[in-house]
């Protein structure tokens, strides 16, 4: 089939971890025969804050690791047309601009002969409904939602059947553990600092508790405040700024740990939603621990692919018992393995696509080599 994306941006991962999902699912496509473009607005955000901190050389991960992307730049405010011509299936990313949005949705419901899909990988909905609210999806054919927390809202919103759970997986042409294992040594980190969404949360589950045990931590991210910095000091963890997520195998195999800390929202009003580090960072084969976390959707088997710190203190405990039993993190390691290779790849993500869009009656117009 010929399938079009259009993304906030393909290239950049600065702030944008769909980037990371997104990448592993269009290549696998690629993969398996389909014709795949992706379309980014000129201009985008995350590109534009990428280029302002790494400059140009900040693409290089994504050209080297990526060769079979290309995606296609695009003027929005040029006619939509040419984004969807001869399309069998257009999936349109919720961090687009309304406009875009709105555009795609009336040539589909002009009589364009492609299935049209809306994909929403965020907290807005219950964050800022009025945000979500504000497109128009009234010619889109669904909904593909990256949490069962976030199809419930959907289906309240009168979407119904036309919802579709659709969680993020590991890229694991790209996630996987070291061919060779090296040494290891202190826990990492690879997150954004947001909106302050989650700073007590960092400072009790991650800052705190290695300052205590005095395990050196490596923080990786970006937009991290001065305040936030000064944090990072106080408790004597090393921040390196941004990373290209391509690189975020290579880093995670240099440590012992790492620690999940999801935003708030997806511990309380949307539960279930697991940060993509989660299924990253177990098909890297490092051992985690999370903070509270409830995983509702059975995506990973507690005590057994991760571990769980319900305080600061029990963190401590956690991350103490994993420095010191070596056999507990082959375990873990070897579990986490398992559930991501069995069930959480982007492999896996494209047979559910595929399925899903075999419900709708998608397929080829024609013939392509």
């Amino acid at each position: 089939m010929r399938i079009a994306y259009l993304t906030h941006s393909l290239r950049s991962c600065w702030n944008h971890g769909n980037a990371h999902f997104l990448r592993g699912v269009l290549r696998e496509l690629i993969a398996r025969g389909h014709d795949v473009c992706a379309f980014e607005p000129e201009g985008s955000w995350s590109l534009t804050n990428l280029i302002a901190d790494a400059g140009d050389a900040g693409l290089e991960p994504f050209r080297r690791h990526y060769p079979e992307l290309q995606p296609i730049v695009f003027d929005p405010a040029a006619p939509h047309d040419a984004l969807v011509d001869g399309a069998d299936v257009v999936i349109v990313h919720e961090w687009n601009d309304p406009a875009l949005v709105a555009a795609i949705g009336a040539l589909r419901a002009a009589g364009g002969r492609f299935t049209l899909l809306f994909h929403d990988t965020h907290h807005r909905a219950v964050s800022d409904p009025d945000a979500i609210r504000a497109f128009d999806l009234s010619g889109y054919d669904g909904v593909l939602a990256f949490g069962d927390t976030l199809s419930a809202v959907y289906r309240r919103w009168g979407w119904g059947d036309r919802v579709w759970t659709w969680h993020e997986a590991a890229d694991t042409r790209l996630f996987h553990p070291p061919a060779e294992e090296g040494a290891r040594d202190g826990l990492v980190w690879i997150g954004n600092w947001g909106d302050g969404e989650r700073t007590a949360e960092l400072e009790e589950y991650l800052f705190a508790p290695a300052a205590t045990l005095g395990l050196p931590l490596d923080i990786y991210g970006v937009r991290y405040p001065d305040e936030a910095r000064a944090m990072l000091a106080r408790h004597g963890a090393h921040y390196h700024g941004w990373a290209p997520n391509a690189e975020a195998p290579a880093i995670f195999a240099r440590h012992f740990a790492t620690v999940h800390v999801p935003r708030r929202y997806y511990s309380t009003i949307l539960p279930g939603i697991p940060t993509i580090r989660m299924f990253e960072a177990l098909a890297c084969g490092i051992p985690l621990v999370s903070a509270p976390w409830e995983d509702s959707e059975g995506l990973f088997r507690d005590g057994q692919d991760y571990l769980r710190a319900a305080d600061g203190c029990e963190m401590t405990t956690q991350l103490r018992t994993l420095a010191e039993d070596g056999a507990l993190r082959a375990a873990i390691v070897a579990s986490g393995l398992e559930t991501i290779r069995t069930r959480h790849s982007c492999a896996h993500r494209v047979d559910e696509l595929l399925a899903i869009l075999a419900t709708l009656g998608a397929s080829p117009k024609e013939t392509r080599p």
